[in-house]
């Protein structure tokens, strides 16, 4: 089973190249980050005619996820992160398909730091390490996936000198990602690539992604029984070289589902 990550920094302007990394890459499951679309305007027929049932958690102009399944059905188990009934930003979405749980986020980017902004990025990892917590031992395969926001190590970001003080590198951030990692979650690119130099997002300027000057900020992380499936991990970067796309690469990953009933 082939399962993406894509934060598509807008679905209806970059439509097209989705739809043409759909043909190409043919995942069965993808976690879309950045809709950027009020939940009437996601492009739910396209979707559907390039062979993908899907549900999402619109939010207009910002925000906004989404899962994909051309396996089986959708079924939801949970849209919205808990632990602040008054957070109303579009960023968590999680479903069962097809034997495995998939969750898709879009954590808060926390800049400028200090401030309420970074403030509130602490807060929803705090609430994501808590959810995460009761999803690492369930018996079944449970990825979580999407844009992280956060650069975890210094291999994952080029030149860290120049990052040291963005909240997608404060040592806050990177300590909040480390705790999900030590309650037994795997990221799945490290699994089997772990001194590799992978990057899955490059600024549109200065020719970041030509010269590879990128950042690792999109994750899928895996429970115990994932991550023992796990077979493959990449980052497709043909998308991010196409015209009009996104800054973001999708993250694809494929485990081994064969002896799992039908």
């Amino acid at each position: 089973m082939k399962i993406a990550t894509y934060n598509v920094n807008g679905v209806n302007g970059r439509l097209p190249v989705l739809l043409r990394w759909l043909e190409q890459a043919e995942p069965d499951i993808v976690c879309l980050q950045e809709l950027k679309a009020p939940q009437e305007n996601f492009p739910e027929r396209a979707i559907r005619d390039a062979g993908y049932d899907a549900i999402w958690h619109g939010q207009s102009r910002w925000n906004g996820v989404a899962i994909l399944s051309r396996v089986g059905a959708i079924h939801e188990t949970r849209r919205g992160l808990p632990g602040d009934p008054n957070d109303v930003q579009s960023r968590y979405i999680e479903a069962a398909v097809n034997g495995v749980l998939i969750a898709c986020l879009y954590l808060p980017n926390g800049n400028p730091r200090p401030g309420p902004k970074f403030d509130f990025k602490l807060r929803w990892f705090d609430r994501l390490h808590s959810h995460m917590a009761s999803l690492v031992d369930v018996d079944a395969p449970v990825i979580v996936a999407g844009d992280y926001n956060v650069m975890p190590t210094d291999l994952d970001v080029y030149v860290p000198d120049r990052w040291r003080d963005d909240a997608l590198f404060a040592p806050e951030v990177r300590a909040a990602y480390r705790r999900l990692l030590d309650q037994g979650w795997s990221d799945a690119i490290r699994q089997l690539h772990p001194d590799e130099v992978i990057y899955s997002f490059w600024k549109y300027w200065r020719g970041s992604f030509e010269r590879n000057a990128g950042l690792r900020i999109d994750h899928a992380l895996l429970n115990p029984v994932a991550s023992a499936k796990l077979v493959a991990a990449e980052v497709d970067t043909r998308p991010r070289a196409w015209e009009k796309t996104s800054d973001h690469a999708p993250v694809v990953i494929t485990l081994d589902m064969s002896g799992e009933e039908p």
